[in-house]
């Protein structure tokens, strides 16, 4: 399976998830590494695209794709786990611990999880601690310029 992260180029490799742990996310707190990808790289861009504006768009992005190997372990959030309103901005400590509890766990080495910015698609986080983890790689870093008319 192919999935997508949508980076500044200083941050594209390696895959280590610690830029999500400087801060926490929505599925994961501060202080836990999670590398946040998605299914497709359009959502790949909405994910990055809701947090810039035209004014604050830097032009080093670039587009990572990465191998995930088929029969690597990947479960769900299943719906009926998610908290009301989990798709709120700001996010909610709820979905944090769902990342946390995941994180920990080591079971799995993907978490597939539902997008907040577009219903229907979704994001793959990926626990760079999985045992099984080294199997991922990257196949390819890309510029990646938005087209302005997102923005206006």
């Amino acid at each position: 399976m192919q999935v997508f992260r949508l980076a500044r180029k200083k941050y594209a490799r390696p895959l280590s998830g610690k830029g999500a742990a400087i801060r926490g996310g929505r599925w994961n707190s501060p202080g836990v590494d999670l590398i946040y990808s998605a299914e497709n790289r359009s959502l790949a861009m909405a994910e990055v695209a809701v947090h810039l504006s035209l004014a604050t768009l830097p032009d080093d992005y670039v587009m990572v794709t990465i191998h995930v190997p088929d029969g690597l372990s990947i479960t769900e959030v299943a719906s009926a786990r998610l908290p009301k309103n989990w798709n709120v901005f700001p996010h909610s400590r709820a979905t944090q611990l769902i990342g946390d509890k995941f994180a920990a766990g080591l079971e799995h080495c993907g978490l597939r999880v539902p997008s907040a910015v577009t219903k229907g698609d979704f994001n793959l986080l990926l626990n760079p601690h999985h045992p099984k983890f080294s199997k991922v790689r990257i196949e390819r870093v890309e510029p990646f310029p938005f087209d302005v008319r997102i923005f206006k």
